[in-house]
């Protein structure tokens, strides 16, 4: 039954929007001390709070202890630096207070920075003291043994003390050369959200050096303000140029710098230093190879470790590859399905696919699923004993991992919110909000497709109208066995609809070549999977009104919405795009190319995928829309194909979000953003 009837007339796209989509209160960026006696996290107040603090699980006794609230600390009320502005849009990260943090190595103090002021938590006494330095800093990072801390302001590398003595170790007067930084792309595509790493024992820092002097320069107005002036952003279309990336050993006593002498590359993947050595992942332009090398940090030269190539592209895994004390090379590579190498031997079985390494000392822990079921996940671990299961069943589960224990995030279709624990220990406390709808939600396989069925819970026979609610892209799961997944489905469901999820060829959880069957078109593969879902609901679901189905999506689900619309209008009969890629030569680099090729060599994919060039083909209700300040899929999308749509005479609706980037964090913003999208779709199909 639906909730919606909460307290105080509260309503589920206000709460939805309120507490940013159900993930306030929950604990969250969690750090295991080395000997496994602390749990260092951050969570809010309550589901409505968007200020997380900083807190503390006594696993012996359960006790949690505050740490450091940041409405106490009255230094923190300045404004969010400009790379802070960013990384939090590369993250999607809507909350405020401790969103990020870094400890040293026996986890004694933490550093956060909040409005651009640094900050030192003590994590066994708990409290906060504001380190003296100017403000407008960034990603700051204790070293390992405490006494120094790095960090970087307006794209130069500084180290200070705790009484705030200061030096800067890297710096250009370029203003298109950032020190320590993450590029867009790292950011936004590759899961590197960082550009400097100390060394185990304190006396280096590796540190990329970024220079955006040949990407293109894309501006991003705000149409509403016109007086504001329009914001330069360095955005690398595909076939354009990137970011130049090299990386340098700094000397922290000294200031000497040696750079590091890569193998040519394109893209810096990743970086991983422990005690057993330093490596570094970089991979080529097409993404069809990459390799791994092993870092003399004294004189910068590189020896390979390790290789992978494949024939449409090497998929890069979070957490690899890294080296176990023993010196041993961890890498993922896809063998008929994701699977964890150990000095290039395969060391996982053929039925999991591996998601990510959670942690690799002498066990990997690693989240994976079955490729038969791959709406649940669990943890295993891999050790001298072989595999062990960590957490595993008919949930969706996450971990963090240190000192000999795991954290675990379990989600389930049995339950409204997550729950945290220590396995083998204490719960932690999640504050999240329950939701005000009860998600009715059963899982079926179609057509070769995961599928999720969301019903009403009027316990009618009448037949309703239909609602296809996908993303349906690579790298993005819909179908998960969470209740919290199918939130705003449900929400849709309640209104009168059968609302239906389908993962198809290209999402995750299915293996290599499920993956790779849209190498080349990420058009016509996938949406001849949501079709062959629509073709069977009728047996699937009987109350399923078949003359009348409706699409909506964001980002790629937008894209695939609109496609859906323009080619099978005899199947889709309305469609909601939201924040849609409409041409792929305007998104970037590293995401399109992996999949399409560049435009010089590879126009035929880009043609075969390009929505404005079928403008003219809408017969359909099409409602796009689009955050003006977004600067990753740019308004441009939607405005290009809405003037070949109107060239065209083909009717269709826009709604620019003022201010909005690509996400919709705004409470009233998100909160009427839902409700719009219900009337249109309801107005479209009488």
């Amino acid at each position: 039954m639906t909730r919606d009837d909460g307290r105080n007339g509260d309503t589920f796209p206000r709460q939805h929007a309120r507490t940013q989509r159900l993930t306030l209160g929950e604990p969250r960026n969690f750090t295991v001390s080395p000997d496994g006696t602390r749990v260092v996290f951050a969570r809010s107040a309550s589901g409505s709070d968007p200020v997380n603090q900083l807190w503390s699980l006594d696993v012996a006794s359960g006790a949690e202890t505050c740490l450091f609230d940041p409405r106490a600390a009255v230094e923190s009320a300045g404004e969010l630096t400009a790379e802070e502005r960013r990384r939090r849009e590369r993250a999607r990260e809507g909350a405020g207070g401790v969103v990020a943090y870094a400890c040293d190595a026996t986890m004694t103090i933490a550093t956060t920075v909040l409005g651009g002021q640094l900050f030192a938590i003590d994590l066994v006494a708990g409290g906060a003291k504001p380190v003296p330095v100017d403000t407008g800093v960034f990603d700051a990072r204790p070293s390992p043994d405490g006494s120094s801390i790095a960090y970087t302001r307006a794209g130069r590398l500084c180290v200070a003390n705790a009484a705030g003595d200061e030096r800067e170790i890297a710096g250009d007067d370029d203003p298109n050369v950032t020190w320590g930084l993450a590029e867009f792309i790292a950011a936004e595509e590759m899961g590197r959200q960082r550009g400097y790493w100390w060394s185990p024992d304190g006396r280096h820092i590796a540190a990329t050096r970024v220079d955006v002097s040949h990407v293109p320069v894309w501006h991003i107005a705000d149409p509403a303000n016109p007086a504001t002036p329009a914001g330069e952003h360095r955005y690398p279309a595909a076939g354009a140029t990137n970011a130049e990336v090299s990386l340098w050993i700094i000397d922290v006593t000294t200031n000497e710098r040696r750079r590091v002498d890569l193998p040519v590359h394109e893209y810096l993947n990743s970086v991983a230093w422990n005690a057993a050595g330093l490596i570094v992942q970089v991979q080529s332009r097409d993404q069809r190879n990459v390799t791994i090398v092993r870092i003399d940090e004294t004189t910068g030269n590189c020896a390979t470790i390790g290789t992978d190539s494949d024939p449409s592209w090497v998929e890069l895994v979070p957490g690899s590859p890294a080296l176990q004390p023993n010196g041993s090379l961890v890498t993922c590579a896809d063998r008929g399905v994701r699977r964890i190498l150990v000095d290039g031997v395969v060391a996982t079985p053929d039925n999991l696919q591996v998601r990510a390494i959670v942690s690799v000392g002498d066990e990997v822990v690693f989240c994976a699923n079955d490729v038969s079921t791959p709406w649940f996940q669990g943890i295993y671990a891999l050790g001298p004993e072989g595999l062990r299961v960590v957490a595993a069943g008919d949930a969706a589960v996450s971990a963090s991992h240190g000192g000999g224990r795991t954290v675990v995030r379990e989600s389930s279709l049995r339950d409204p919110r997550a729950s945290f624990r220590v396995v083998d220990g204490r719960s932690i406390a999640n504050h999240a909000e329950t939701m005000l709808v009860s998600p009715n939600v059963r899982i079926v396989e179609v057509a070769g497709c995961a599928v999720a069925i969301v019903s009403p819970h009027d316990g009618g026979a009448t037949t309703l109208p239909v609602l296809f609610d996908p993303y349906g892209g690579p790298h993005a799961q819909r179908v998960v066995a969470t209740q919290m997944a199918f939130a705003t489905s449900q929400w849709f469901a309640d209104q009168g609809f059968i609302v239906v999820v389908t993962d198809g060829r290209g999402t995750p959880g299915r293996g290599s070549a499920y993956e790779r069957a849209v190498h080349g078109d990420l058009a016509a593969p996938i949406l001849a999977d949501q079709v062959a879902v629509l073709d069977a609901l009728g047996v699937i679901e009987p109350r399923a009104d078949l003359s009348r189905v409706a699409i909506r999506g964001w980002s790629f689900g937008g894209y695939l919405a609109a496609l859906a619309v323009l080619r099978r209008p005899d199947k889709f009969h309305c469609a909601v795009a939201g924040a849609p890629v409409t041409d792929w030569a305007l998104y970037d680099t590293h995401y399109t190319e992996r999949y399409l090729g560049t435009p010089a060599t590879d126009a035929v994919n880009y043609d075969r995928t390009n929505l404005i060039a079928e403008a003219a083909s809408l017969t359909r209700p099409l409602l796009l829309i689009h955050g003006l300040a977004d600067d990753n899929v740019v308004a441009a999308h939607t405005l290009q194909l809405s003037a070949a749509l109107l060239a065209a005479g083909c009717d269709h609706e826009v709604l620019p979000l003022s201010g909005v980037t690509h996400m919709t964090p705004q409470e009233v913003v998100a909160e009427n953003l839902l409700l719009h999208q219900l009337a249109f779709i309801r107005r479209s199909l009488r």
